[in-house]
């Protein structure tokens, strides 16, 4: 196997969209010499390739989300989870957001303190609380699910339907095959 090189699909930075052409975005020129079992380097890797674009579709929802409603994307998740499916305890915002419970409790304090989320006591456990949205957070999530729709329709856009299509069953086995391999034990 021949070392290579990702060349990213698209339009070109200058904005060339002509036949869907591709630009190169290669590493720096300083590269090892390939494994001969095996020549990927970690720019081949499908979890990189993902992570890469995972990281680019958080930093544009980051910029937007913070210059329009002056929330960060864990707040944003926050927010979102809640107006979604509220009431909801700390520990299953931590869960569904993916941020670990202490970070969880530091965004979830800093909604409560800008008034965006209400505590409660819990319905089962007092002692657990029960999050929520308050007015002032509801309209905020209204405007931040405007601007995420919008978001969502523009990278729909990209695609046909049938890649659409191709594209949820390909998310769903890769996340199916990534939890597997989390619960894996390491070899």
């Amino acid at each position: 196997m021949t070392k290579s090189t990702y060349i990213a699909p698209g339009p070109s930075p200058g904005g060339d969209k002509a036949g869907g052409a591709a630009y190169d975005r290669r590493m720096p020129s300083t590269k090892r010499a390939p494994h001969p079992a095996d020549a990927r380097t970690i720019k081949d890797l499908l979890s990189y390739r993902v992570h890469k674009l995972a990281n680019a579709l958080s930093r544009g929802a980051a910029l937007r989300y913070r210059q329009d409603f002056d929330v960060s994307l864990m707040e944003w998740r926050t927010i979102a989870l809640l107006g979604d499916f509220a009431p909801m305890a700390l520990k299953d915002i931590a869960r569904q957001s993916g941020l670990d419970k202490g970070l969880a409790s530091r965004v979830v304090s800093g909604l409560v303190g800008r008034g965006l989320i209400h505590r409660a006591p819990g319905q089962d456990d007092a002692r657990e609380l029960a999050l929520s949205l308050t007015p002032a957070g509801q309209a905020v999530y209204e405007g931040l699910m405007a601007a995420a729709t919008q978001r969502d329709d523009a990278f729909r856009a990209a695609l046909t339907e049938d890649e659409l299509r191709v594209l949820d069953t390909i998310l769903a086995k890769l996340l199916q095959a990534a939890l597997l391999q989390a619960e894996a034990p390491a070899d």
